[in-house]
């Protein structure tokens, strides 16, 4: 029996990326103390191919900071002797990216079919959009708010019990497509909802009062991607004329500062912020969606992964938000209320002083639009297993999550404007 699980496990990881197999590959953790380690970074990553994971960029590196970065097997020696011939301090987070894959997938059921503890493919999501909705129809309802690049429906779920005129907290989730532990907090989301409607206090009086708009997955192209092709693919999948390079990063995609600070004009780019702002189908049926709504969306959260932080606008200037002291304390308050339950540390404040600048995010444009609580979770970890986070870990980081989530809910229940 034993060898049997080993086999499927060994089966399902093989199907997991048929296309790359980053046999080798290797995650490096580098110490940045100056504007010198910086420089000697970018000559780096203008003469390998150096896959960013934490910042997102070479051009969001800053002072006294560490940089975590993808390397493919063939450019390893190179790498660490450059880093050694310029004293970099450096450690080896994942020595083998492959192997590491292959134990994201260590939930202890791994049937077939949906499961709340393990990853699920997009068709596994898409189908339990329906059954979820068909199976709560006093609390959810399902729609399609528009199609990706590849013709996918991009399916919202409503949740909440139906009441006129209520207000409204929208969250999505999966922008970026190999940060899986996203779109499975979303799942989460719903299925507590449900679950806990009617026995639980707090979130009967949150479903009575408010309605929340769930996008389980904004960047569904991408997100199938990851499970056919490329695991470490982050962008959306267009293309487009004069250039054969793929996809933009959504989370740069929108007209808040539009590809100024920590953003890429240069469409190979990770960060590549697209032809102008909203290019993307998914951004625009995102905002589109959103400004239909605006006089009801009183928060807007967002959920990426990894670093454990809780961030506010701004992020695409070091200008503070109107309301900066109040964001600041509901930040505080909520990654305390998160804390509480498995001892997670989150760091928490305005993005561009919190993790770095980047332009044309989601929540500085909803926030601009008048949305007054905005939010961006970067969810677990710092860095151990990065965007591979074990399957073990997603009820405890969904659990304790909730906690955060629900807490800025009620606050905004109280708080209306």
């Amino acid at each position: 029996m034993l060898l049997f699980l080993v086999l499927v496990a060994a089966a399902l990881a093989s199907a997991h990326h048929s296309g790359e197999h980053f046999e080798g590959n290797k995650v490096f953790r580098v110490n940045v103390e100056d504007e010198y380690h910086i420089g000697i970074l970018h000559e780096l990553a203008n003469t390998n191919e150096i896959d960013f994971w934490k910042p997102d960029s070479a051009i969001q590196i800053k002072p006294h900071s560490t940089v975590d970065f993808h390397v493919k097997a063939e450019d390893v020696v190179a790498v660490e002797d450059f880093l050694k011939q310029n004293d970099l301090q450096y450690e080896v987070l994942i020595s083998n990216l492959r192997s590491m894959m292959e134990k994201q997938f260590d939930s202890q059921g791994r049937a077939a079919g949906h499961s709340y503890t393990k990853y699920n493919n997009w068709e596994t999501i898409e189908a339990w959009t329906q059954q979820i909705a068909t199976e709560n129809p006093a609390l959810i309802s399902r729609s399609v708010i528009g199609t990706t690049f590849e013709g996918r429906n991009l399916y919202l779920l409503k949740v909440g019990k139906a009441k006129a005129n209520k207000p409204a907290i929208f969250m999505d989730c999966g922008f970026h497509a190999r940060e899986w532990i996203s779109p499975a907090f979303c799942q989460w989301f719903v299925r507590e909802a449900v679950r806990t409607y009617g026995k639980e206090i707090r979130m009967t009086e949150l479903l009575d009062e408010l309605d929340f708009y769930i996008l389980p997955v904004v960047n569904v192209d991408g997100y199938v991607y990851t499970w056919t092709k490329s695991r470490m693919w982050r962008k959306t999948r267009s293309s487009q004329a004069g250039t054969s390079c793929i996809g933009a990063d959504p989370n740069r995609n929108f007209n808040a500062g539009w590809c100024e600070a920590g953003a890429s004009s240069y469409p190979c780019s990770d960060t590549y912020c697209g032809s102008a702002p909203e290019s993307e189908k998914e951004t625009k049926a995102l905002a589109d969606f959103i400004r239909r709504k605006l006089s009801s969306i009183k928060a807007y959260l967002t959920i990426h992964s990894y670093s454990q932080m809780m961030l506010y606008p701004y992020s695409y200037s070091y200008k503070l938000p109107q309301n900066n002291a109040e964001l600041n304390s509901l930040a505080k308050a909520a990654v305390k209320e998160l804390a509480s339950l498995h001892g997670t540390k989150y760091t928490y404040g305005p993005g561009a002083t919190t993790i770095y600048l980047a332009a044309g995010g989601s929540d500085d444009w909803a926030y601009d639009q008048g949305i007054k609580y905005s939010f961006t979770l970067e969810l677990r970890d710092t860095g151990r297993y990065g965007f591979l986070l074990p399957e073990s870990q997603i009820q405890a980081t969904c659990e304790e999550t909730m906690l955060a989530i629900k807490h800025i809910a009620s606050y905004v229940l109280q708080h209306l404007y």
